[in-house]
């Protein structure tokens, strides 16, 4: 297994298992290696489900749709028969959890369409799932595991 840190031609370089390469080592990368490594190893998401910054236009379920220049952080897709769909998207901040990241992650989604949605940072998560009933999202302190997100999804 990769280390969460590394060097390499002097410059703070991570290994993302999901991608398969290095990449810059930036403050908020980190926090996206590290919630990558919690969510497969500890939550059982399956890595092969995990796309990683990525653009909207490059999301497979978004082909042929006019979207604006955004880029995802993490989104899983489950699985259900022989078809995948937009499971739970993540972004990830280097800092305090606000109201705008908040309201960035809705704005995102907006175009993603995942069954949940999450914002988290080194110290906090906040998962969001949508109530039809208030129209609007409600948050908790946990990421739920990918089965536990399936279960929800599929009774």
């Amino acid at each position: 297994m990769a280390t969460m840190g590394s060097f390499s031609s002097n410059r703070p370089q991570l290994f993302d298992e999901v991608r398969g390469r290095w990449v810059k080592a930036t403050p908020e990368e980190q926090v996206r290696q590290r919630w990558l490594k919690w969510m497969i190893g500890k939550l059982e998401y399956p890595k092969e489900l995990l796309a990683v910054e990525k653009e909207l236009k490059e999301l497979p379920h978004l082909f042929g749709v006019d979207l604006p220049e955004r880029r995802i952080d993490i989104l899983c897709y489950g699985k259900g028969s022989h078809l995948l769909y937009p499971l739970l998207m993540i972004e990830c901040k280097e800092g305090k959890l606000t109201e705008e990241a908040i309201n960035q992650a809705i704005g995102y989604n907006h175009h993603v369409k995942a069954c949940f949605i999450a914002i988290v940072n080194l110290e906090e998560t906040r998962f969001g799932l949508w109530v039809p009933a208030k129209k609007n999202y409600e948050f908790y302190p946990i990421l739920p595991s990918y089965k536990e997100l399936m279960k929800w999804v599929r009774p």
